[in-house]
């Protein structure tokens, strides 16, 4: 495996995307994880030092542990881990004359090794201020652009390197290769993480887990928690009882969907229960994106311990669907030190201290499309394993302002349209998400000669590949009016629809 310390950077986790696309693990780590750290793990070939927002000449600049470099095992600094490595073994940094941000050529000047086939010019995209202008010792210059002498640069016989550029963002074109170069030539890591590799080893820390346990498993009828059920069911075998809580701010029939599906495909023991009412309850009152996801995470909890007592079965485990971009984005304590938390996913950040359980989550370091690969693998069938990702608190967070029935139904009613006209447009697997979203604005509109004062609903569709970045999907004009049409003329509490065109980063996918 390739272990990445971040240091900040918004592409840590990118890095992460573009070795697993290689089929050999990688993982993020904060970069105060020492030497001794890495030896204890036993399995790294190789480092990564991303990028980041500091300077080196920042006082409070993140470091590293200089033993790093003494491993023996290859490193690769980018950006700013370039110039922290160069500072670290005693070359010199200094604040460049121009800053370069955006696409650059660069022009290598030795092409072997780190940039093996990649000719003798690229484009890259750089991000810097700073820059490296004296080399550590033994260390020799590997590329440069015009207003960058040395902009990759590396010591071959202690295999240390460093690139001034992000080879990881699509924006370098040949980025690709040049992490190929370093993870499978230089670092010798064989491409042999596959979904196959990962069930095989997931079932193997499931049963060194919980032992002979019973695993209660929080089952939302979506692809993360199915697909862990699904592992579960061949790790455990009958000890699985899967809890469907219907919170009442589900998909409208997505209750009935779910219990349909799974009383007749699977040969799992499901239990469905009707929460609705003690959720309506929590989450009275409540505007604040933040505090619907603390109190619905929490509320999940009770309803589980209270089911487990009522079972009189020893229920220590709950298993979870938890992904790596929920703990991402709700900056979970183990992920990087220095990221800042986007939003509290209800099952990360959202649960209470003194719940009965232990939290397991055999998916906690997977993005949704190697999830998809997961559950292919075990069978999980295509309904569900290709469904649009539904957030755990459900229309909560797509209801902006306080949670009602009333405001529940409309937007069902809504999304419902949206859901059936990008399926009758042939878009669905095309798209990451679709739905729609109730604003907490009234606007005046005029319908059969009267004047109506009525909801505005927004359009989400987007385009992504693991939700760590998304980009507004550009609908037909004539789908985006069949829907705008049938909302307003069925969902008779909305006179307005609108479009949500913003792409992430800087808007996240769901709107709270």
């Amino acid at each position: 495996m390739i272990l990445i310390l971040d240091f900040g950077s918004q592409t840590s986790e990118l890095i992460a995307r573009r070795i697993r696309e290689l089929h050999v693990y990688s993982e993020v780590v904060p970069h105060t994880t020492s030497a001794a750290d890495v030896t204890a793990r036993g399995d790294v070939k190789g480092l990564i030092l991303s990028g980041g927002p500091a300077s080196v000449f920042d006082v409070a600049s993140p470091t590293c542990d200089p033993a790093l470099f003494e491993l023996g095992i290859p490193v690769l600094g980018i950006c700013y881990g370039m110039q922290l490595m160069a500072s670290v073994l005693g070359g010199k940094v200094e604040r460049g004359a121009k800053h370069e941000y955006g696409k650059a050529n660069l022009l290598i000047d030795n092409n072997f090794d780190l940039l093996s086939g990649l000719w003798m010019e690229m484009v890259i995209w750089m991000s810097h201020g700073d820059m490296v202008t004296d080399l550590p010792a033994g260390f020799k210059i590997l590329g440069h652009t015009d207003n960058t002498p040395i902009a990759a640069f590396g010591h071959a016989q202690k295999r240390l390197y460093g690139v001034q550029f992000h080879p990881e963002v699509a924006h370098t074109p040949n980025g690709a290769e040049l992490i190929h170069n370093f993870v499978c030539t230089i670092a010798g890591c064989e491409p042999n993480w596959t979904a196959g590799s990962f069930v095989d080893e997931a079932i193997q820390k499931i049963n060194q887990e919980v032992g002979g346990s019973n695993v209660l498993c929080a089952l939302s009828g979506g692809v993360d928690s199915t697909t862990v059920a699904a592992l579960l069911r061949k790790a455990i075998g009958s000890r699985l009882t899967c809890l469907f809580v219907d919170q009442g701010f589900m998909r409208k029939g997505e209750a009935e969907r779910i219990k349909t599906l799974f009383s007749g495909e699977f040969d799992i023991r499901l239990i469905y229960i009707d929460a609705s009412e003690r959720f309506y309850r929590r989450l009275e009152g409540v505007t604040d994106p933040e505090e619907k996801r603390k109190r619905s995470g929490e509320e999940f909890i009770r309803v589980f311990e209270e089911k487990a007592v009522e079972l009189k079965d020893d229920f220590p485990y709950l298993a979870q669907g938890t992904l790596y971009p929920d703990i991402i984005e709700s900056a979970s304590v183990g992920v990087a030190s220095t990221a800042v938390k986007i939003k509290t996913h209800h099952n990360v950040g959202g649960l209470p201290a003194d719940m009965a359980f232990k939290i397991i989550e055999p998916l906690s370091r997977l993005f949704k499309d190697e999830v998809r690969r997961v559950g292919l693998e075990l069978g999980v069938p295509e309904e569900i394993i290709f469904r649009h990702p539904f957030p755990g608190p459900g229309l909560a967070i797509r209801i902006l302002g306080e949670v009602t029935r009333e405001r529940v139904t409309i937007l069902q009613d809504a999304d419902a349209i949206v859901m059936e006209e990008v399926k009758r447009a042939g878009l669905y697997r095309q798209l990451w998400q679709s739905f729609a979203v109730l604003l907490p604005i009234k606007t005046v509109g005029v319908q059969g000669d009267h004047r109506t004062y009525q909801n505005t609903v927004a359009v989400r569709a987007v385009k992504s590949d693991d939700a760590m970045t998304a980009q507004w999907a550009h609908l037909p004009y004539e789908l985006l009016e069949v829907i705008s049409s049938r909302i307003i003329n069925e969902v008779a509490e909305v006179n307005r629809v609108v479009y949500d065109i913003s792409n992430k980063p800087p808007a996240t996918i769901e709107w709270e």
